[in-house]
Formats: C-alpha cells, sequence, structure tokens
C-alpha cells in the first residue's frame, strides 16, 4: 500500500518536472521568430517616424506663417531679417508695440531635425519665405531631404 503510493508521487513528480519551464529549442524558436518580426517591422516603423517629421515641419511653417501675419497686425511689419524669426520670441529692438511673446516655447521656431526654421523677409517667393531644408540641410530633395516651405 505504501509502496504504491510513494510510486504514484514519484510518477506525478516526475510528470510536473517535464512540465516545468522551456526547452532550449523552444526558447530559440521563440528568439528566432521574434528577431523575424523585428526584421520586418522596424524598416516600417523608421519609414512612419520620418513622414512625421516632413509633416510636423509642414504644419509648424503654416501655423507660424500665421503667427507673423499676427506679429505685423499687431506690429506693423513683419520682423526683419535682422530680428529673424526669433522676434516670435522675445522683442527686437524697436519694436515698440510688440506685444509677444508669440509663440510660448523658444523650441517653437526649431524644425523637427533640429535646426531654426529659415526665414527672409522681403521673399524671394512671397511676402515673407519661411522654411525648412529637411533632414539633409540641402536644397532640394525627396522624402525627408525636401524642403518644407510656405509657398
Amino acid at each position: 500500500m505504501i509502496s504504491a503510493l510513494l510510486q504514484r508521487v514519484r510518477r506525478r513528480k516526475a510528470r510536473r518536472r517535464s512540465e516545468d519551464g522551456f526547452t532550449l529549442v523552444e526558447l530559440l524558436v521563440v528568439l528566432g521568430i521574434l528577431t523575424l518580426l523585428i526584421g520586418i517591422a522596424t524598416p516600417q516603423v523608421i519609414k512612419f517616424l520620418a513622414g512625421a517629421k516632413t509633416d510636423t515641419a509642414r504644419l509648424d511653417v503654416d501655423r507660424l506663417s500665421g503667427v507673423l501675419d499676427l506679429y505685423r497686425l499687431e506690429v506693423g511689419d513683419y520682423p526683419g531679417d535682422d530680428a529673424g524669426i526669433e522676434a516670435l520670441v522675445e522683442r527686437p529692438p524697436g519694436a515698440e508695440r510688440w506685444n509677444g511673446p508669440y509663440v510660448k516655447k523658444a523650441d517653437s521656431v526649431i524644425d523637427p531635425w533640429g535646426r531654426p526654421y529659415r526665414y527672409r523677409y522681403p521673399g524671394e517667393h512671397g511676402v515673407f519665405d519661411l522654411y525648412s531644408l529637411g533632414r539633409d540641410n540641402q536644397e532640394g530633395g525627396e522624402g525627408e531631404d525636401q524642403d518644407i516651405t510656405n509657398w
């Protein structure tokens, strides 16, 4: 009777041991599947993030163009090249009716690639030119390297 009970207990322990944890082969298969998924998903995520920076720059240029129009209404003229777009953040010399700051954060005039938006007044393409040269900081380009302009 006792020996039969001991045999049942031993069988249960042996069964439990075989069910505990994962084998090395199972872990390798899971790691292989994860590596494959990461390899497929990473290029898509990078492409999405690159497009997001370009879209953000486009929205920023549109928003800052409107803010520059507000600046002109209050001050009487757009900021000159000497004051630049930073006139939206800090009062430039001689701007008596300046009622700013016109943007809440100083980094609002920085493009998604970490460089200040370029501003030219009077502009070559309109009353003023506001633009970013994209990721490559060169004129022209496609994709994330394209220029984002207000014209």
